[in-house]
Formats: structure tokens, sequence, C-alpha cells
């Protein structure tokens, strides 16, 4: 069940992510929730250690452990679009 919760909270927040980076048309289901699911892996290990909590990978979900899973979805979509950018140069 866990796995399951996790897949749509992630597909939530890639999907919420992609809409504040303006990336919504560009993506599809699949993409959303692996970029919530990273964004969520990369605040986990970046900015959960600063301010305390727990990210959604780890089993709990609340609106602080949503909101730094949020944050980190949108600097992945960040430099996922610097990359982008800097490659069609």
């Amino acid at each position: 069940m866990g796995l399951i919760l996790l897949l749509v909270v992630g597909g939530l927040i890639g999907w919420v992510a992609s809409m504040i980076m303006r990336t919504d048309g560009q993506q599809g289901i699949f993409l959303n929730i692996v970029v919530g699911i990273v964004g969520a892996l990369l605040a986990g290990f970046i900015v959960t250690p600063l301010i305390g909590g727990a990210p959604i990978t780890s089993g709990e979900i609340s609106i602080q452990s949503v909101l730094v899973s949020l944050v980190g979805a949108v600097v992945l979509l960040a430099i996922i679009n610097l990359v982008r950018r800097g490659s069609v140069r």
C-alpha cells in the first residue's frame, strides 16, 4: 500500500511542479511520477537534513514532507530545463 501511495503522491507533486515550471504540456503522467519521486529523493537528501522532518519516500505523508518534496521536484525541473537549454544552443 505504501508504494501505491508513493506513486500517487509523487505523481501529484510532479504534476504541480510541472505546472509551476510551465512544463506540463511537455510531460505525461509517467514523467510527472518520476519527477515527483526523484524530486522527493533529492529533497530528502538535501533539504530534509537542514530543516528536519521526513520526505515522502520514508512513508510519512505530512504537509511539511509534501512541501519539501515539491521544492525538490521544482529544483529538479529547473536543472532539467537548464540542461535542455544548454544542449540546444
